[in-house]
């Protein structure tokens, strides 16, 4: 019996008369998400005749892998899918059916790095759904009224959005802010500062090849250039912020920049937006010309518990959720990158969404996180690197003095290897 729901269902399906299966999926969803996901779920049980009860996760990325490694590590039964981070197939590979058998047909479609970042050890951890990369979202009314251009390096976005600011709050916004972004202790941190890192040619925090380079002068620099932007161009409290606070003081039009994910897009262009038809999105800005934009590589998978006792309706589950069907409505609806390349082409998507084209460039230098490479170790490299960087943005420690600690802290950890 299911601990999320206690009826077993038993029915027609389709194809003739059949035992239904019973499924619980995990997710977290931000915006209309978590509206949007039990809309397909619904298909999905109409289509099959299955049950789908969907359990929701916390949003903060950090919260969620906690609870998943608990449950899994106690061998829940009671869920079947997860959806997981890009980043937490190398941590959780053991605890999820290989999908490379039942997915051949299909994974030839999707973009091959993303199939790549859930196979580990040659086993298909997770199918992706969606991919994500972040983006600097701008007001364009605002920077037209001030004679201003979009700014491709970090000094000139805190220039910018200085001047923006101090001019909307004499004309009466006084709680306007010139650029909100995710600073809170958190995964989310962990995306900005390596954006900031990686953009201003200071590494990746530990490198491809298992490197730990992040105590570097660039990467400090980087890290205490975003210290100045606390209490001057972003308020204090965007150090417990996560994306949807940030979001609520950008959409409410209280901000002339924001670093956000795509999902924002659709929701500041609803009818309900203080911003609709005023803002658009530009890569993030570099450090110095010749640097690389570099957004974090997000994304959310499909994973099937090997603990599940509905091991192929739950297959089919995430099939039908990564599918091209699934994809183009997420598209159109939720502004939300696919893994599949020929939807990038579909000119339903392009008519509803113009902007996703100008996506692909951004997404196709995203820059990944270290999971591949420090493997089971990654939530504490991560937890060890945000920790750093948001001592450093609340004035605990210069940027050098947290990064020796962190190079400290990141060496004991690897040991003799990742």
């Amino acid at each position: 019996m299911k601990l999320f729901a206690t009826a077993v269902i038993v029915g027609a399906i389709t194809s003739g008369s059949a035992f239904a299966a019973e499924l619980s999926m995990a997710a977290s969803a931000t915006g209309k998400g978590a509206e949007f996901l039990r809309a397909r779920l619904a298909e999905f049980e109409a289509k099959t005749g299955n049950k789908v009860n969907l359990v929701t996760m916390p949003a903060s990325s950090s919260e969620q892998f906690g609870q998943y490694r608990l449950w899994l590590a106690a061998g829940n039964t009671d869920v079947d899918v997860y959806q997981t981070d890009v980043i937490w197939a190398p941590q959780l590979a053991d605890q999820f059916v290989d999908l490379t058998e039942a997915t051949k047909d299909v994974t030839s479609a999707f973009f091959p790095s993303v199939i790549q970042s859930q196979t580990v050890n040659g086993k298909l951890v997770a199918l992706p759904m969606f991919t994500d990369a972040p983006a600097m979202y701008y007001r364009k009314d605002l920077l037209e009224k001030y004679g201003k251009q979009p700014p491709k390096t970090w000094d000139e976005l805190a220039a910018t959005a200085k001047e923006i600011q101090e001019k909307e709050r004499v004309a009466g916004q006084s709680d306007f802010w010139g650029f909100v972004f995710q600073a809170n202790a958190y995964e989310g941190l962990t995306c900005n500062a390596l954006e900031w890192i990686k953009s201003s040619d200071g590494g990746q925090i530990v490198e491809p090849d298992g490197t730990i380079s992040i105590n570097n002068e660039k990467a400090a620099a980087a890290i205490d250039r975003a210290r100045g932007w606390i209490g001057t161009i972003a308020p204090e409290g965007v150090l417990a912020y996560q994306e949807e606070e940030a979001r609520g003081v950008w959409q409410t039009g209280k901000a002339a920049f924001m670093r956000n994910w795509p999902y924002a897009y659709a929701l500041g262009n609803a009818n309900d937006s203080a911003i609709k038809g005023k803002f658009d999105v530009m890569p993030l800005p570099v450090a110095a010309a010749g640097d690389q934009p570099s957004s974090a590589l997000g994304g959310w998978n499909g994973a099937v518990s090997k603990y599940s006792d509905e091991k192929e309706a739950a297959i089919e589950l995430v099939k039908f959720l990564a599918s091209s069907e699934v994809q183009k409505k997420r598209a159109i609806e939720q502004a939300i990158l696919p893994t599949l390349p020929a939807l990038y082409d579909d000119a339903d998507i392009a008519a509803s969404q113009p902007f996703m084209a100008n996506w692909k460039p951004i997404f196709e230098k995203a820059v990944p996180r270290p999971s591949a490479v420090t493997k089971v170790k990654y939530n504490e490299v991560s937890s060890d690197f945000w920790g750093a960087v948001h001592n450093t943005l609340s004035g605990n420690g210069s940027a050098a003095e947290n990064l020796e600690l962190l190079e400290a802290e990141l060496t004991e950890l690897k040991g003799d290897a990742w």
